[in-house]
């Protein structure tokens, strides 16, 4: 509920006309008067943390990629194209599904700006693609990406509950994608880098990585202020919700990663690492991880390239790598050259 202005209570947003019936008189976002100081903060955050593919060189990982056998480059192909279909996913309907069920103007569009760098996600394997894959490789990946039961399967499992009518089933599910679903194939990048292959790549996916932290951790924020004005009884019930959900997904996903990294020696490692991170996505709406320590073990290699920093391998000065942030400009006065 917005600071008692009189205009706010007298008018509806853009997204409210539409579900009311095409009624009542439209407002503005007003960013001068915020109702919940951690959607300014998180806007702060995405905007200065903006990137594009097209500053990364993936081209500096072509003698690298020449190096892989064909079986290692189709599983790279084919890891990032399911991944892309999941971005493609939580672009066109996850994110966006969630203006409509917003506390606030303010996270409608934060949403909308979601909805955006996620399509700058997929967009990024694209540009890997177009870098170190022939025109085969890359049909080749796509008409695996439809024909694989497993990747489907997961794909489409959140979307019902994005297109339902319940906001906090839907607002999990947002939360889920970046939160989950995805870590199964950033582990592969990751592998790779930790043993110098595809390190440019590997930049790219840790932009995305930092993006979907911040995404998987709005959400779970909104999903506690909602869920706190529920009855103890409806608390429970989505508690129940959240873990049968998180516990069908993560079969979905043992099953997904058996058969992507079938022949390769690392999916179990991949699984491990995707339950870690559903611990974490737990622990952003709120719960606790019942993961044992054995469940969620992961490599010190591995975990070392979820460092922004880790093997960086562009200037910090052009804004060209996965730590960079944004130059602001700040006026000058005569007397600051003087040293």
């Amino acid at each position: 509920m917005a600071k008692e202005q009189k205009y706010y209570q007298e008018s509806v947003s853009p997204i409210e006309f539409v579900k009311n019936d095409f009624k009542g008189n439209l407002r503005s976002v007003n960013w001068n008067v915020i109702n919940d100081e951690k959607d300014l903060e998180v806007w702060n955050r995405i905007t200065q943390n903006f990137w594009l593919p097209e500053k990364i060189s993936v081209s500096n990982d072509l003698p690298s990629w020449r190096s892989l056998s064909a079986e290692w480059q189709q599983l790279v192909t084919r890891t990032f194209t399911g991944l892309t279909l999941l971005d493609t996913v939580q672009a066109t309907v996850g994110d966006v599904a969630q203006i409509e069920h917003s506390l606030t103007d303010h996270e409608q569009v934060i949403y909308s700006n979601f909805a955006f760098m996620v399509g700058v996600h997929a967009r990024s394997y694209g540009t890997i693609f177009s870098t170190l894959c022939s025109s085969e490789q890359i049909e080749e990946a796509h008409e695996w990406v439809v024909k694989t039961e497993s990747l489907q399967k997961r794909a489409k499992a959140l979307i019902p509950y994005y297109a339902g009518t319940d906001p906090l089933k839907s607002k999990v599910a947002a939360a889920l994608m970046p939160g989950f679903l995805l870590y199964g194939g950033f582990y592969l990048p990751f592998y790779l880098s930790s043993r110098a292959k595809l390190p440019n790549t590997s930049d790219i996916v840790r932009l995305i990585l930092r993006d979907k932290v911040i995404h998987n951790y709005y959400s779970g924020y909104k999903y506690q202020k909602k869920v706190a004005k529920l009855s103890v009884e409806k608390q429970a019930e989505m508690k129940e919700f959240v873990f049968k959900l998180l516990y069908e997904l993560i079969d979905l996903e043992t099953a997904y990663l058996k058969e992507l990294y079938a022949g390769f020696d690392i999916a179990d490692d991949a699984i491990r690492f995707s339950v870690y991170n559903a611990g974490k996505f737990l622990q952003n709406l709120g719960y606790d991880s019942p993961f044992s320590e054995e469940e969620t073990r992961i490599e010190p290699e591995i975990f070392n390239q979820l460092s922004a920093r880790a093997d960086e391998n562009h200037d910090f000065f052009s804004g060209n790598g996965s730590s960079y942030v944004m130059g602001v400009s700040v006026e000058t006065e005569d007397e600051d050259w003087e040293f």
